[in-house]
């Protein structure tokens, strides 16, 4: 029976794309990129940006951490508030709330994830929220959910879940030797949860609601 349920923010609870699409947009035309294709901006959707701005433009560490400097000046001031609960989702982590651990770990820097939270009204459904530094630190997955379990307590793998939408989640919850649940319904190319190796699979909200249940052992 899992006790600890570690959620994903972007493309998990929240349609985020709006805000992190146009502010990578306004980063990218600092370099001279006017990118329009939206499938390349929603792969920076989930994981660190500076590694994304590296990965998918060849961006040098200088040049994407300047890269990440222009992306929070739109995010600070319009991207953040460009977000929505997806519908179902609040239920899933009320009903939750009541039975188990609810924590979030995300890597989004902790300031906005806490800022997305608490504009949603959901806040104070999570026993613990974790995110990365403005910095750049703890923004690895693995970290994040690392983090996360030792602030419960390190309690037994077996009772623990990682539930996100992108590899990274699941691959984070495999070094954290815990199970994971992909959601399809957020940004994750196609084929990319299940080649990542996720535990299980939901493409809907309704669906990971019977899920829980099910690990809940109700």
């Amino acid at each position: 029976m899992k006790q600890y349920f570690l959620f994903d923010l972007d493309g998990t609870i929240t349609d985020t794309g709006e805000g992190i699409l146009k502010s990578v947009r306004y980063a990218l035309e600092s370099f001279g990129i006017r990118e329009e294709s939206e499938e390349k901006l929603r792969r920076f959707v989930g994981p660190p940006l500076s590694w994304s701005f590296e990965t998918y433009y060849g961006f040098s560490k200088e040049e994407a951490q300047k890269a990440v400097e222009k992306y929070r000046e739109r995010y600070r001031e319009k991207g953040v508030f460009e977000n929505s609960l997806y519908p179902g989702i609040r239920e899933v982590l009320e009903f939750l709330s009541q039975r188990a651990a609810v924590c979030l770990s995300t890597s989004k820097p902790l300031v906005f994830a806490e800022q997305i939270l608490a504009m949603r009204g959901i806040n104070g459904l999570f026993s613990q929220v974790v995110g990365a530094n403005l910095d750049g630190t703890m923004a690895e997955k693995s970290q994040v959910i690392r983090e996360t379990l030792r602030r419960l307590g390190d309690p037994p793998a077996e009772e623990a879940v990682m539930i996100g939408d992108r590899r990274f989640d699941i691959q984070g919850a495999k070094e954290n030797g815990l199970e994971s649940v992909g959601c399809a319904w957020g940004y994750p190319e196609r084929g990319e949860l299940e080649a990542a190796g996720a535990d299980h699979l939901c493409e809907t909200v309704p669906r990971l609601f019977q899920l829980v249940k099910e690990l809940l052992q109700l």
